[in-house]
């Protein structure tokens, strides 16, 4: 393997024009995560600043940005002369990380339930037969990542805004924990029955699934 990674899905382009440096970071970020979660970007590959750069018509200002918030959420290690490198999360940070995510979606899930609006719910059914169909046809990042907005919109549905950032930044190192499994659940049946226990306001029902499913994710 070449000591650096390519992004096999940017085509290479000459004169990239710089786009709004909000819009690049979005950009940069989404899809550099969306390969290491797919693992088109293997574990321990190097990113290069300025490969990244080249390809979005990004500063390397902004390439930094994006660095360091998928270092902030251990994604990607980064460290002084050695560089950027997609990270390699031991079994005990991936069960720290379900811990933590397990203590915020506890505290959050019960507000969702009594807060379920019909275009929440709505909308997570879409998400759910999104998910169902990325399963069915082998889509294994899409699910991954459709998986984890399921839980993002039942966070943001509880109202408070601290801890579902807080979760947001702990989805990428989670959904790793996903991506290392060698046959992918069907996340999207267990979605089923969690929505089914938000939409009837059933919180100790709610609760019970969500536990149930981390445990799922957990490294023996």
């Amino acid at each position: 393997m070449s000591a650096y990674a390519v992004l096999p899905f940017i085509s290479s382009r000459t004169n990239a024009r710089p786009v709004a440096a909000r819009s690049c970071v979005d950009e940069v970020y989404a899809r550099v995560l969306d390969a290491i979660v797919e693992q088109r970007l293997p574990p321990d590959s190097r990113l290069s600043e300025e490969r990244l750069g080249r390809e979005f018509g990004a500063s390397r200002l902004q390439i930094r940005r994006v660095l360091s918030l998928l270092t902030y959420q251990q994604v990607i290690t980064l460290q002084a002369n050695v560089g950027a490198r997609i990270a390699v999360p031991s079994d005990e940070q991936v069960r720290e990380a379900l811990h933590a995510r397990r203590l915020t979606e506890l505290a959050l899930i019960p507000m969702a339930c009594r807060q379920a609006q019909k275009h929440d719910v709505d909308h997570l059914q879409h998400l759910i037969e999104r998910q169902r169909q990325a399963h069915v046809s082998h889509q294994r990042g899409l699910a991954i990542r459709l998986a984890g907005a399921f839980h993002l919109h039942l966070a943001q549905m509880a109202g408070n805004a601290p801890l579902a950032q807080f979760l947001a930044n702990l989805m990428p190192m989670t959904s790793l924990a996903l991506a290392r499994c060698s046959q992918l659940p069907q996340v999207w049946q267990q979605h089923v029955a969690m929505l089914n226990a938000v939409e009837k306001h059933d919180e100790a029902t709610a609760v019970a699934l969500l536990s149930q499913y981390l445990d799922g994710l957990t490294p023996e």
